[in-house]
């Protein structure tokens, strides 16, 4: 047993009570100091405002909108199994992280390009070539994500994982606040005319996530082990995805609660869309929306924090469930108001934002065995199913029915989900 924690300390650059020493204090560094970037640069293509406020200026179709935006969230999903396939058997997996960021780097500088030239002469041709720097955007990120969920499971232990996120999540908060004043300054009446405050937003993108990346190259990856089973083709390693979800029930109740909580993105892209619709001056709220929900965010990390360290992780995941049951309802009667009431709506989903991070990912990572971490990424994201089909869903509905009648809809079915996920005694008797 001394042995085995001796390694372990070895391996985390820590001890086991999470005090941090050497390699840690770089690794440290190097989550920290992506995550106050990435945060930065994800506030120039916010998905809740800026990204919706976007494609509504080159296209007035929800549809095209909702598949957009389905490609967004469900290509890295989609093609995690592939991806946790090739980085299974690869001993050290940091390249792969930087190859997966400078990836979605160019993926924004893409869009830049093509918003600035396109934008306003050929709106079509600057949607269609979207379609590409989305789908590399996107599975650039699964990529990447899986080895940055790896590489951290490597060299941190649990508790230094727990409190690194926590860390993170502040200084990328104070990022976000700034990239909302930035957005806000953008956008702002009299500032620049579309297309260039888009492309200057998207620009700044590229450049921040390249800044991003720095801190990972003082990371001294240790060699992962070698796997339990010999390497197989992709078909055999599908294969065995059913046997190990029914072998470990643990597993299962997450990718279920995961998948029931995901009915809130049939309407998330779409409040915006909607105080676009209602609100003709809607286009300068998108700082100030973007600053309420982190706001949002940040506040409502002290109050998850504070339910996650008295009761379970199925608390903040079912509280998640029933807020996000409200937001519709609350955005039905706020847009009968004005645009400055309406930002509760973005409010409260920087509180579902906050409580998806702190419940889902840290709980995935230690419930995940070391040898297996891997797939269990893989398998997680590939049958998130609905996240991937959802948007799309929701697009088509409003173009059909409207607003008001999806969002009852999204509600209800969260409503179900949420007495679902009422306690662990009925999630475990859940097939």
């Amino acid at each position: 047993m001394k042995k085995l924690l001796r390694q372990n300390q070895n391996r985390t650059g820590g001890d086991p009570r999470g005090t941090l020493t050497g390699q840690a204090r770089a690794v440290y560094f190097a989550y920290i100091w992506h995550g106050f970037f990435l945060a930065l640069t994800m506030s120039m293509l916010d998905l809740n405002t800026v990204f919706p406020a976007l494609v509504s200026e080159l296209t007035e179709s929800k549809a095209l909108f909702g598949l957009l935006y389905s490609i967004m969230l469900g290509a890295p999903l989609v093609f995690n199994l592939v991806f946790s396939h090739v980085l299974k058997t690869r001993p050290y997996k940091k390249k792969y992280l930087l190859l997966g960021i400078y990836m979605r780097s160019a993926a924004f500088l893409g869009m830049a390009l093509s918003t600035w030239l396109w934008g306003v002469s050929n709106p079509k041709l600057a949607m269609t070539t979207f379609f590409f720097w989305v789908f590399l955007f996107a599975i650039s990120a699964g990529f990447a994500g899986i080895a940055y969920a790896d590489v951290m499971g490597k060299v941190l232990a649990g508790a230094q994982r727990t409190r690194l996120y926590a860390v993170k999540q502040f200084f990328g908060s104070v990022a976000a606040f700034g990239g909302g004043f930035v957005i806000a300054g953008l956008f702002k009446p009299g500032a620049l005319a579309f297309p260039n405050n888009y492309a200057l937003s998207l620009g700044i993108g590229f450049i921040g996530l390249a800044v991003a990346s720095i801190g990972f190259f003082g990371i001294r990856e240790p060699m992962s082990p070698s796997p339990v089973r010999q390497p197989q083709g992709f078909l055999a390693y599908v294969r065995q995805v059913p046997g190990i979800i029914k072998a470990d029930k643990t597993f299962r109740r997450f990718i279920l609660i995961e998948n029931m909580a995901s009915f809130s993105v049939m309407a998330l892209p779409f409040y915006m869309l909607l105080a676009k619709e209602r609100f003709p001056e809607a286009g300068s709220y998108l700082g100030p929306y973007l600053l309420v929900q982190v706001t949002g965010t940040v506040l409502s990390s002290f109050i998850w924090g504070r339910i996650a360290a008295r009761a379970a992780a199925r608390v903040i995941v079912r509280s998640c469930i029933f807020m996000g049951a409200a937001v519709p309802l609350i955005a039905i009667l706020l847009i009968r108001t004005n645009p400055v009431l309406y930002g509760i709506v973005f409010f409260l989903i920087g509180f579902i934002i906050s409580g998806r991070r702190i419940g889902f990912e840290p709980y995935l990572l230690d419930i995940a065995p070391e040898e297996s971490r891997t797939e269990y990424l893989g398998i997680r994201g590939s049958l998130n199913i609905l996240s991937v089909i959802l948007p799309f869903a929701g697009g088509l509905l409003i173009s059909r029915i409207g607003f008001e009648p999806t969002f009852v809809l999204v509600s209800a079915i969260m409503v179900l989900a949420g007495l679902l996920a009422r306690n662990q005694e009925t999630m475990a008797h859940l097939p």
